[in-house]
């Protein structure tokens, strides 16, 4: 069939849009990043559980765990410094205010799943908290055997304790609840320790409430709401990327790339990193998105080969005894 001039005509121009899109969003024609990749280590070393079992938000994790092979308990203070020592960059902690106007480090809204206690976190006291056995409601069979009861006894740390625990290195505080006030409570906490937390780098997330305060009282600052505002800025790059365009919720944003879903991000890796960093906005690598399952870090240190050598943002990881030693070698 023979093209009339007219159809050669927007044939060309067609080729030429392709094209120019292409150069205007290939990787290698952008500067390499510099820097190296950074571990987030989420929930410090912990025992890791079944995703999909325990899918839900508040389904309780500590009875879906894998055989466990350590007695390291989210939170706690080994667990935190241990996550250092292996390469975490950020160690994740979650933050919860106790009833007598202390805060500690705990994970869940109530007490009732991992410990041999009842009742919200926010309603008992630091003392409380402190006589409670954090490793009792953890099972790997259904609840045949619960093989770390009576490891955890006292290891309910406060955000104090936890400060003098990694006085040098950097903190990603986790706000478990919608109220801002916790923002105020915590820099409180920081700042009657002395502690330098903008030098540090420590990092903020959670919420719309306590990060929208958190930015008021450290603006310098990381802080994040992954499920809002790190969502729409990927989603609207995803969909408008490829113009070149960086979308405004991108600003000073978090933009999360799923490891099996580097496919659809334009200029994936160089030039999306240049243009997050055009407008100071963080990149994090998570683990395989699956339906069905929470969306979380790394585990297997095989998906570290997925990763381009030229990134150097952020890797969100929930194994950091593996992947941490496995970064640093390669």
């Amino acid at each position: 069939m023979k093209l009339t001039k007219g159809k050669k005509r927007a044939l060309a121009i067609v080729v030429l849009v392709l094209v120019g899109l292409s150069l205007l969003n290939a990787s290698w024609l952008a500067p390499k990043p510099e820097g190296k990749p950074k571990l987030i280590a989420h929930r410090g070393v912990y025992h890791l559980y079944d995703k999909r079992a325990a899918a839900g938000r508040d389904t309780c994790t500590a009875r879906f765990i894998n055989p466990p092979d350590h007695e390291v308990f989210e939170n706690s203070i080994p667990s935190i410094q241990m996550a250092a020592g292996l390469g975490g960059a950020l160690v994740e902690i979650d933050v919860a205010p106790t009833k007598d106007g202390k805060m500690v480090l705990f994970h869940d809204w109530t007490v009732d799943c991992r410990t041999d206690g009842k009742g919200e976190t926010r309603n008992l006291t630091l003392a409380e908290l402190k006589a409670l056995d954090i490793g009792y409601g953890y099972t790997a069979d259904g609840g045949k055997t619960y093989p770390l009861r009576g490891k955890g006894v006292g290891q309910i740390p406060t955000v104090e304790e936890a400060l003098a625990a990694l006085p040098s290195r950097a903190l990603l505080f986790n706000f478990k609840s919608k109220n801002p006030t916790e923002a105020d409570q915590l820099v409180a906490i920081l700042k009657a320790s002395g502690r330098d937390y903008e030098k540090l780098g420590d990092a903020f997330y959670g919420a719309q409430g306590p990060v929208d305060r958190i930015r008021q009282l450290a603006p310098n600052n990381w802080a994040f709401n992954m499920k809002a505002e790190a969502k729409a800025c990927t989603t609207d790059y995803v969909l408008y990327g490829w113009t070149g365009i960086i979308p405004k919720s991108c600003e000073g944003g978090v933009l999360v790339i799923p490891i099996n879903y580097q496919w659809p991000m334009w200029g994936w890796p160089n030039r999306l990193i240049a243009r997050m960093e055009s407008v100071g906005a963080r990149v994090i690598v998570t683990g395989p998105y699956e339906s069905g399952k929470s969306n979380e870090g790394l585990t297997d240190v095989h998906d570290l080969g997925k990763i381009p050598g030229s990134f150097n943002g952020y890797i969100w990881v929930e194994d950091i005894w593996a992947i941490g030693p496995a970064l640093k070698g390669k």
